[in-house]
């Protein structure tokens, strides 16, 4: 593995973790465009680059972390207590998902251009009602956690943004913005962690030969861009600017669907 294929993947994955466009859609664009990598030594990379967003997402929530861990220690039911109360709820529906489907859903979506461009575009008008809600203000309820969840659950499907399902559902439900985003974030850093793990008890016990330089090149490019991307995505969302991912998601859905049926 070339180190500046590790650094353009690290920029990738930091850029499509966080922006509402699908970095597991284009993941799969990128393996019909350009080809798999060696398959061991790929999953490694896949690991280190989802580790290196989910940190992070951490760095950049580090004091809404510290209050929610501070909250659950003192084991007294405040907002802290009830915030990470939602955050559970919300994981049910991917969790569940995650251990018994994903397997079949990478198997069904792997190098179907015809179905990832159909979740792009489906991704991109999800994006453009959500930006145009105009009403907002409710308090986050345990309803509405299991209803983000349930959308963070059908974002496991390629092409589907995860950021972009949770938060345009959490906006659609009257959350205020800056809220959906936050929550959103927060969600999804147990789930991250969760998945890395299941990846690293799934690998082949086979040795393989580490390069450790683009591996560290790769997972500093993710993390740097991760917390870019993370602040940026939180200034859109809060100025009503989701119709420009929306219009991005239209061209990129369209140019898959013309590339696998014309081409």
């Amino acid at each position: 593995m070339e180190w500046l294929s590790a650094l353009l993947l690290g920029i990738i994955q930091g850029l499509t973790e966080f922006l509402p466009v699908s970095s597991s859609g284009h993941l799969e664009l990128a393996k019909v465009f350009l080809g798999d990598t060696v398959p061991q030594e790929g999953l490694l990379l896949t690991i280190v680059l989802h580790t290196a967003t989910a940190l992070s997402t951490v760095y950049v929530f580090r004091k809404d972390i510290g209050a929610i861990l501070k909250g659950l220690l003192e084991f007294k039911k405040n907002e802290s207590w009830t915030f990470a109360l939602f955050i559970v709820i919300s994981m049910i529906p991917a969790a569940g998902v995650g251990l018994f489907l994903e397997d079949q859903i990478a198997q069904l979506f792997e190098g179907n251009l015809v179905l990832v461009g159909t979740a792009l575009l489906l991704t991109a008008l999800l994006l453009r009602i959500a930006d145009r809600k105009g009403l907002e203000g409710r308090p986050l309820s345990s309803k509405n956690a299991a209803l983000i969840g349930m959308a963070q659950a059908i974002a496991i499907l390629p092409g589907i943004s995860r950021s972009g399902a949770t938060i345009a559902t959490a906006v659609l439900l009257g959350i205020k913005r800056e809220k959906a985003a936050r929550f959103s974030f927060l969600m999804v850093i147990p789930l991250i962690l969760g998945s890395m793990l299941k990846r690293i008890l799934d690998m082949d016990s086979a040795p393989v030969e580490v390069a450790f330089l683009p591996l560290t090149i790769g997972f500093v490019a993710a993390f740097i861009t991760g917390i870019v991307a993370c602040r940026w995505m939180i200034a859109l969302v809060k100025r009503s600017q989701l119709s420009y991912f929306a219009l991005y998601c239209l061209l990129v859905g369209l140019l898959a669907l013309g590339y696998e049926l014309f081409i």
